[in-house]
């Protein structure tokens, strides 16, 4: 990991999503020694982990020294009880990474100095896995240093990108943040229709499975866009055509995403006002 801190990278939050991050920092060679984590309830699977690299888990937050980075990972509707204990733990050139959906940076700053450095980021569920997606923005204070740190970070579980509009991440929240969902009910749906056709549960869940994740993976892999490797699997007039015909008619997969995407972007907007 080209990665190198001044001071102690700080965890505030050893859920899911902070165990996630903080195993693909020390799996890509973070010194154990610059992580503190402070949860006053980890779980199991936290202790395990952090105990397998001899990270201590705290139950409050130290202040014998000004952190690097302090990544804010506990639930958005507790944040507010969490934030006050941390201003006296920030320095000047401390950096704060905020993980928490929905939060904006204006929400978040109000408990802390206005010079502050503070990152918003929208990672996904992937991110458990290494594959994530997340997209970040920071305030005016993010210095260039900072943004190349958050993205070394972040980059351990995962594609990492940036837009300069804090606008646009109830966008990101409706396709990335809440993407993997859509995703896991298209496998359902594909399991329940082939079912209905005559194969056995088991059997077309291996189907739905298999064939989700390995056309993702040649997604992934592949330098032609969407639209192409469809194309390329579309022969005239045979089965994937007709089921195209169905998918593709309007209203279709196109409109019923729209609208999805478009619910859940508004959502994103009440929530974070």
């Amino acid at each position: 990991m080209a990665l190198n801190l001044d001071a102690p990278l700080w965890l505030i939050g050893a859920g899911k999503m902070g165990c996630a991050m903080a195993a693909g920092w020390l799996e890509e060679g973070l010194d154990p020694v610059m992580i503190r984590v402070q949860d006053p309830g980890p779980s199991d699977e936290a202790r395990t982990l952090f105990d397998k690299f001899g990270v201590k888990i705290t139950a409050e937050i130290s202040t014998d020294a000004k952190p690097s980075v302090v990544v804010l990972a506990v639930k958005p509707q507790i944040m507010d009880k969490v934030l006050p204990s941390l201003k006296p733990v920030i320095g000047p050139d401390s950096l704060l990474l905020s993980i928490a959906a929905g939060r904006t940076i204006d929400s978040l700053m109000k408990f802390f100095e206005p010079t502050t450095a503070l990152v918003r980021s929208m990672p996904n569920t992937p991110a458990a896995i290494g594959r994530g997606m997340t997209v970040c923005v920071g305030n005016n204070h993010v210095t260039d240093r900072q943004k190349e740190t958050c993205t070394t970070l972040l980059n351990a579980v995962g594609e990492v990108a940036w837009v300069k509009d804090e606008k646009l991440m109830d966008a990101v929240t409706a396709v990335s943040g809440s993407g993997p969902a859509y995703i896991f009910l298209l496998a359902e749906a594909m399991t329940e229709a082939g079912v209905k056709a005559g194969l056995d549960v088991e059997l077309a869940t291996k189907l739905a499975r298999a064939t989700i994740s390995g056309a993702g993976e040649l997604l992934h892999l592949s330098d032609v866009d969407a639209t192409q490797l469809r194309k390329n699997v579309t022969s005239p007039g045979g089965t994937t055509a007709a089921a195209l015909d169905v998918l593709m008619a309007e209203p279709g997969m196109h409109d019923l995403l729209a609208r999805a995407i478009k619910a859940a972007t508004e959502r994103s907007k009440e929530l974070a006002s």
